[in-house]
């Protein structure tokens, strides 16, 4: 059971995720035009306009929160899940998980070729500009868009979770709270019959991923979705 102290001590920690990324984005929100012509400033060299676009504005509202709580509370990644432990098992898992996803999009004409990042605004002129800069640009593209915009998530979902535990194995109070925050995030949220099936599809996607976390104690198969699928398609 948990103590008094303990719960106290997972409380701050989701309020200092939440405020540090509320505070980025209502930054991102009152300066958007600015910040996205910086971004689309192409005599500033592409690699600084991820780094100022990644760096500050998407880790800091997915990733800095989770970084500060950790250094405090002297956490490591490994903590939640950074291991090789059941490794195969949960990227195959987590790979299931996004057959819903997948076959939604396909049957509703959304596919293209595949290419990690392509709805990040810095992706196609990173990878047309020349090496090395191409692939420095990728690695920070992958580092704040992918990895850490996944691990934030686990992050997340193991706080709730152990703060608001279940005895049902197969629900998860975190992992709920950060598929709802997905949705309301990337606005799959609608209420025509095309819209519900794409929610639901991300619902799936992000609960049964942070489930597979749960059951495998593995945090590999959440990253590796958002570096190799999530806005790849």
């Amino acid at each position: 059971m948990l103590t008094k102290e303990r719960k106290k001590q997972l409380d701050t920690d989701l309020w200092i995720i939440a405020g540090v990324s509320l505070l980025v984005l209502v930054i991102y929100t009152v300066f958007g035009r600015e910040i996205d012509n910086i971004a689309a400033d192409t005599a500033i060299p592409i690699v600084l306009r991820v780094l100022f676009m990644g760096g500050i504005f998407q880790f800091g509202i997915a990733g800095l929160g989770i970084t500060i709580v950790a250094i405090v509370r002297k956490e490591r990644f490994s903590d939640h899940g950074l291991t090789r432990k059941h490794l195969l098992s949960a990227i195959a898992l987590s790979a299931l998980c996004c057959v819903p996803d997948l076959l939604y999009n396909l049957f509703a004409g959304n596919v293209h070729t595949w290419l990690p990042f392509s709805a990040v605004q810095t992706t196609a002129e990173a990878i047309e500009s020349g090496f090395p800069e191409n692939v420095l640009a990728m690695l920070l593209t992958a580092l704040f868009w992918g990895f850490f915009e996944g691990f934030n998530y686990v992050v997340i979902s193991d706080k709730i979770g152990e703060r608001y535990p279940s005895k049902n194995r197969l629900w998860d109070w975190g992992a709920f709270v950060c598929a709802a925050m997905c949705i309301l995030i990337h606005g799959v949220v609608g209420v025509t019959p095309d819209a519900v099936a794409e929610m639901l599809c991300t619902l799936f996607l992000i609960y049964g991923m942070l489930i597979v976390r749960k059951a495998t104690g593995n945090a590999w198969g959440c990253i590796l979705i958002f570096v190799f699928y999530w806005n790849a398609l």
